[in-house]
């Protein structure tokens, strides 16, 4: 499993100046680099080596890892961006803002993120503490004794794991290195039951076994950002807008956290009683639904997938089995008896039966729901060659055809009813 370690330097100011100055002529030559590519149509690392790797060297005066790097990060922006037109993410074809980024070239900011290698950088980490330093070329020349600070658990990593590509960062003003660390993951134990996760906006998690983690402290914190960009964007002045970008990494950063914090929870509950992780597969959600224009800030600032990432590393990192499961109907089916009907949902807590008469809290009947579909996706996982195509799509549901029911049951997603309509008419 590869995880990225994130460390500060803490250069002099005569190192400071070497790596600005080695950051910006990476750059420089990446975007040069860029608009040959993109003029030739040559888009692969291999061939762009073949023609411009000696004028990369000879014109901007680097050496020959780093001009390899350069060639390989300007391959990788392509590859990146020809992968978002192909899955349509720039608009249809032939739409206004489609052919712009087709027809226009990469550009790489003069402080952009410089990859490097074992060949490039040397880590030097005593055995214990949480500081050490680093070699590191420039084209000032190679900057050692370069001194780096981080966690204790992020240094054991570096002394411990297999490192690979490391990316030099400023932001802000401080310098950091990301590396990415090939960690051995733990042999994944046979889960005894799952742990049903259900994702939300009100609450961000709600567990089988009934944890909430409310998000009206989220909520509230995102709002407020949201008035003062309105504010700030108001201005339209330079300092406006570089308050704007760093309130944009503040916000990031918060909603990361608190991600975090969730994830190391639920994933410790699932290990210390020896079952695994479901969750909902909410894949495209913003795609399907069509909301007023006031309510599309809370449903695009809805962090579900980042929440999701964290889960499955951590669990991968633990021994924990992780799956995730079609989330149609969790939301109107009753734990208890199966029975599925839209008028259940009462409001977006309260799930009432109208079959058996079950009444409890809407996120937590969900979070059941996700647990048994958690376990037949899991023995279709284990053997599918033996299990149904359909069970872990309406496992415990008595409608596994997902055809539409008679007049008042489900005929829609459950994570589109269930996290937004519920949420906005609430």
């Amino acid at each position: 499993m590869r995880q990225v370690v994130k460390v500060r330097l803490l250069p002099t100011p005569e190192q400071a100046s070497a790596l600005l100055a080695t950051l910006h002529t990476c750059n420089v030559a990446a975007t040069w680099l860029s608009e040959q590519m993109h003029r030739d149509r040559v888009w692969h690392k291999i061939d762009a080596q073949k023609r411009w790797y000696r004028g990369l060297r000879d014109w901007f005066g680097l050496s020959a890892q780093p001009t390899v790097r350069v060639i390989g990060k300007v391959a990788e922006a392509y590859a990146t961006v020809r992968a978002n037109l192909r899955a349509g993410n720039y608009g249809p074809t032939g739409s206004a803002r489609r052919r712009k980024v087709a027809d226009k070239p990469v550009r790489f900011r003069s402080d952009a993120a410089q990859p490097f290698d074992a060949r490039c950088l040397s880590w030097q980490l005593p055995e214990h503490g949480c500081a050490g330093t680093v070699s590191i070329w420039t084209v000032a020349g190679r900057v050692r004794d370069l001194r780096l600070v981080g966690s204790p658990a992020q240094l054991v990593l570096l002394r411990g794991g297999t490192i690979g590509e490391t990316d030099l960062i400023c932001r802000d003003g401080m310098w950091f290195l990301h590396a990415a660390i090939d960690v051995q993951e733990a042999p994944l134990r046979e889960p005894d039951g799952f742990l049903g996760v259900d994702l939300g906006i009100i609450n961000i998690a709600t567990t089988s076994d009934g944890h909430r983690s409310c998000g009206s402290h989220l909520n509230r914190y995102r709002a407020r950002q949201r008035r003062l960009r309105q504010r700030l964007q108001v201005k339209k002045t330079s300092s406006a807008r570089r308050l704007l970008k760093k309130r944009r990494r503040r916000e990031a950063r918060f909603a990361a956290d608190v991600n975090h914090r969730i994830s190391k929870r639920i994933v410790a509950e699932a290990q210390r009683t020896e079952r695994g992780i479901a969750v909902e597969d909410l894949t495209g959600i913003r795609g399907r639904v069509r909301l007023r224009k006031p309510q599309r800030a809370t449903l695009h600032a809805w962090a579900f997938a980042q929440l999701g990432q964290y889960l499955q590393y951590k669990a991968a990192r633990s021994g924990v089995a992780f799956v995730q499961v079609d989330p149609a109907y969790t939301s109107q089916t009753c734990n208890r008896c199966g029975h599925i009907d839209k008028k259940s949902r009462r409001s977006q807590a309260l799930f009432v039966c109208g079959r058996c008469g079950f009444v409890g809290h809407a996120d937590h009947n969900a979070a059941r729901n996700i647990a048994t579909r958690g376990v037949v996706r899991w023995g279709e996982v284990m053997r599918p060659d033996a299990a149904p195509t359909l069970a872990a799509s309406q496992g415990g549901s008595s409608n596994p055809s997902g055809r539409p029911g008679r007049r008042g049951q489900a005929t829609s997603l459950s994570a589109e009813g269930r996290v937004l309509d519920s949420y906005f008419s609430a």
